[in-house]
């Protein structure tokens, strides 16, 4: 009896570590497929500019093709999840976002960089569809919380990774900068090889027809995340150069602004959790839209570093933060529906990266013909505050809808 006892404790203990290595697996993949695929750009293109490997407008471009790849794979992840074994998926998009700043540390030509850049979005878009929805389902209910927040810190760990590892990394040059993230990549890849889940979540179960009012607010929820990406798109290409170049103070001012972004995104996710735990998603989302809209817009203001510094922090929180928020929204809209619980949030991805390119695109166009960086963080926050609008009409018409 005592052996069948221990036989099942040590059970226990070894799916309990499994689920943690697969929870690290999944802070991995956002660490290189958005922390670091995407993020570590922001403060190497006022150093490719200087280092004349590519002009300014182009350098800007580069970034945005990053997002327009996130799109394509945002759209290719589910799909590519139904062709082979998702642990397998995961491996290989881990395995090609590594392979693209190996590919990054020469420039070959724009055309190059331009495909690489796109390759390196594509991946962190399919790790966003598929990497936190294989793990969590393995989660107990009452931990699912914790685990999504440690996942989604990736990013904000990445983010100050790239604000404290590439200025060291580019004392060594721009190209030896590029490799030191290959292979902090690989090592990342590495580790978290063997977590992810092989056998199936449990099978949903069925569910009755949505009410319309549901319907209703959870199209209206696809459009405030997709302006709500467009939001943050000033401050995720943007800052460091604003700072570095636009304000004069150099790149070593723009990285450490870039570390306090960085720093926000850390405790973004837990504490947006939190205050969705105490009001609800709703009142949370709305409250989040609302602090977005003013910190966007501050360094459009000319307020001082201080107001740098509460910009920096507030949207950084907010990057990584947002993404639980419409995460427990989703699952609120359909919290008798688990089977449209997936579909409704990849639907919500794509949309977020539908506008994130888009706006990457046009406020690099805005940039290029008017050189105003002000211009650029006035159109986020005004499309925050059009987010907020839209969350409270629906609001409104849920209310008399029902």
């Amino acid at each position: 009896m005592d052996k069948e006892v221990g036989h099942r404790q040590l059970q226990q203990q070894m799916s309990s570590a499994r689920v943690q290595w697969a929870i690290l697996s999944a802070f991995c993949a956002s660490l290189i497929g958005i922390g670091l695929a995407r993020f570590a750009y922001t403060p190497l293109l006022p150093v490719i500019v200087n280092a004349h490997w590519f002009g300014s407008s182009a350098a800007a471009y580069l970034g945005a093709a990053n997002l327009a790849g996130y799109l394509a794979g945002a759209l290719l992840g589910r799909p590519l999840a139904a062709r082979m074994p998702v642990a397998i998926a995961l491996r290989l998009m881990m395995v090609v976002a590594t392979a693209a700043f190996f590919a990054c540390a020469t420039p070959v030509s724009f055309l190059w960089f331009f495909v690489w850049r796109f390759v390196a979005g594509l991946s962190g878009g399919v790790l966003m569809v598929l990497a936190a929805p294989t793990v969590l389902p393995h989660v107990s209910p009452s931990r699912r919380g914790l685990a999504g927040g440690i996942i989604f810190v990736g990013v904000g760990i990445g983010i100050v990774a790239s604000g404290t590892l590439v200025p060291l990394l580019l004392r060594q040059g721009l190209t030896a900068t590029w490799v030191g993230l290959g292979i902090l990549s690989l090592l990342l890849t590495l580790i978290s090889w063997g977590g992810w889940p092989t056998d199936s979540a449990p099978a949903p179960s069925a569910s009755a027809p949505r009410q319309p009012h549901q319907t209703g607010a959870l199209r209206a929820l696809y459009v405030e995340y997709a302006l709500n990406a467009a939001g943050l798109v000033p401050h995720m290409i943007f800052l460091v150069d604003f700072i570095a170049r636009g304000l004069g103070q150099g790149l070593q001012a723009g990285a450490e602004y870039w570390v306090l972004f960085g720093l926000g995104a850390t405790v973004g996710p837990l504490l947006s959790g939190h205050l969705a735990d105490r009001t609800g998603f709703g009142p949370a989302l709305r409250l989040a839209y609302l602090v977005q809209a003013c910190a966007v817009v501050l360094p459009a203001l000319g307020l001082g570093s201080l107001s740098l510094m509460i910009s920096s922090l507030v949207v950084g929180a907010s990057t990584p933060g947002i993404v639980p928020l419409v995460l427990g929204r989703v699952h609120e809209l359909v919290a008798h529906h688990p089977g449209e619980q997936r579909a409704a949030w990849s639907t919500a991805t794509v949309s977020f990266a539908v506008l994130q390119a888009g706006a990457a695109y046009g406020l690099s166009f805005v940039f290029a013909h008017s050189g105003s960086y002000q211009l650029l963080f006035v159109i986020g926050s005004a499309a925050l505050l059009l987010a907020l609008t839209i969350d409270l009409v629906a609001a409104v018409a849920g209310r008399d809808a029902r």
